[in-house]
């Protein structure tokens, strides 16, 4: 359908080169859009761009560090000849008890998972609107909803993500830019693995609750990547839409 056509459009999907950033890359790539995936581990880039196909293009930076964030931006931009698609979804997660956290590590986890969201979101503004409209889709978590013992700086980071969805979505519709957020749940991931790893019982519970009955996959993440960036969601806009395989309506 033309609706979720992307055929020239360009996309920059930071924390693309690997799990849920990487299955959203490629849904993008398959709907037709050019692709700038952005990381900060050259190798793992060049790994993930061939699995994206001729056209896309991968921009090393840390997110973390303003103007190198600016600067992805820009870069994203002039490579693709345009920009219309900016997927925020660089972050990190440091798993401690409340009391057990040092202040750095809070500010790691806040910067990388919202600061450098609004930092690239404010950056691609005058691209989309030069465009004459945009999406921009940031990556939030089942943590913007419920709360747990050791995810203290995440869960604040991926709520405020919902929040920030919300201030941009108000502010820039005039500009025909929709901002929407997508809560993933419990997906294999490199960091879900180690989440396993770390937290006793996690993946049994997680089984026992999804009605699913499965963990996702970073590819169940290409569809809703699609539709939040094509013409199809274009009266969509400030939302936050769980793809959880039905994890958060269980009581």
């Amino acid at each position: 359908m033309d609706l979720f056509d992307l055929k020239g459009k360009a996309a920059l999907v930071t924390g693309g080169n690997g799990g849920i950033g990487l299955g959203m890359a490629q849904g993008l790539a398959r709907a037709g859009a050019k692709v700038a995936i952005a990381g900060r581990d050259a190798q793992k880039n060049a790994a993930a761009l061939k699995q994206l196909g001729a056209g896309a293009i991968a921009i090393v930076a840390d997110v973390t560090n303003e103007r190198a964030c600016r600067g992805m931006v820009d870069e994203a931009a002039r490579k693709l000849g345009r920009l219309d698609i900016l997927v925020n979804n660089a972050g990190i997660n440091i798993r401690k008890r409340p009391e057990e956290y040092q202040l750095d590590e809070w500010h790691r986890v806040l910067e990388s998972n919202l600061t450098s969201a609004f930092v690239a979101s404010q950056a691609a503004y005058p691209h989309l609107q030069r465009a004459g409209s945009g999406k921009i889709v940031n990556i939030g978590s089942m943590m913007s909803l419920f709360g747990a013992s050791f995810v203290a700086p995440y869960g604040a980071s991926k709520g405020g993500i919902v929040q920030l969805t919300r201030a941009l979505a108000c502010a820039w519709a005039k500009d025909r830019i929709q901002v929407n957020a997508v809560l993933p749940g419990w997906i294999d991931t490199a960091l879900t693995r180690r989440a396993r790893e770390e937290v006793a019982g996690l993946h049994e519970r997680v089984l026992a609750r999804t009605p699913a009955a499965r963990w996702g996959a970073p590819e169940d993440l290409a569809g809703i990547a699609v539709f939040l960036c094509s013409a199809a969601s274009d009266f969509v806009t400030g939302t936050a839409i769980p793809v959880d395989g039905g994890y958060a309506v269980q009581g």
